[in-house]
């Protein structure tokens, strides 16, 4: 099951070389990067457009010529939530997939754990841009589809992701301070103020957030109920404020569910 199958529709459109952008780019090589497939998109009538994150070259674009046929070696391997050494080549935005190597040792996720993994994907997709390298980031994923494959709770394994995302992507808030810089305070509560940050409240707001919290949230501690429901609203609130409007559609599945 590819992202499109879960969305209903292609989530990216095949990217077109920016000679612009790229025409001083000496010709690269890159071998056995890790990588996990995000989406895949048919490319004519045996080749593949493959959304690929990488750990050391972010979300990149490739082409797998010749990917659907069935004696091709990349067939079978370019699977999403598989842990990949991918091998590739190319100066411009669409790169040339080389090789591709199944590393093993993470079973798929199942059921409502599946559609999960799809949301991340979607999210990475809709909100990382090209090219733009973040270890941290990968390594965070990873750790989030081992978890969802094992069977732990998702929804903290969403949550933790979530806000790592918002802080690589520059969209994450302060959580220790406030925004007339005093520390947050455990037994305050708060109110989120856009282009501001959060501010000291009287606590008469049913839309405000607990300074536990916040606290937890930096602390990536989600063992509080409270905890879980305000940093769904909150993650949810900050990604619909830079998704311009786009609808996630795997997130409404699983809120049709009542399982996000």
């Amino acid at each position: 099951m590819d992202t499109s199958e879960a969305s209903g529709k292609s989530l990216d459109a095949p990217p077109v070389p920016s000679r612009s952008r790229a025409a001083g780019r000496a010709a690269l090589r890159i071998l056995d990067e890790p990588a996990f497939v995000l989406h895949t998109t048919a490319w004519r009538e045996t080749s593949l457009i493959v959304d690929l994150l990488t750990r050391n070259h972010g979300r990149i674009a490739c082409v797998a010529k010749g990917a659907k046929r069935p004696q091709s070696a990349l067939r079978g391997v370019l699977q999403s939530f598989q842990p990949l050494q991918a091998s590739f080549s190319g100066k411009h935005e669409l790169r040339t997939l080389t090789a591709a190597h199944w590393l093993g040792g993470m079973p798929r996720p199942q059921g409502d754990a599946l559609l999960c993994a799809f949301y991340l994907n979607e999210l990475l997709v809709r909100l990382l841009p090209r090219d733009d390298p973040h270890p941290t980031l990968f390594d965070a994923y990873a750790r989030a589809l081992l978890s969802l494959s094992m069977g732990d709770p998702f929804e903290a394994s969403l949550r933790r992701f979530e806000w790592q995302l918002l802080r690589e992507i520059g969209y994450a808030l302060d959580l220790a301070q406030d925004a007339d810089d005093r520390a947050v305070s455990p037994e305050s509560r708060y109110g989120l103020v856009p282009g501001r940050g959060f501010i000291l409240s009287d606590g008469s707001d049913p839309g405000e957030y607990h300074g536990t919290t916040l606290l937890d949230i930096a602390g990536e501690r989600y063992d509080s109920p409270r905890t879980l429901s305000e940093s769904k609203r909150l993650t949810r609130t900050l990604l619909a404020r830079h998704l311009d409007g786009q609808v996630l559609k795997t997130r409404q599945i699983l809120i049709d569910l009542q399982k996000l």
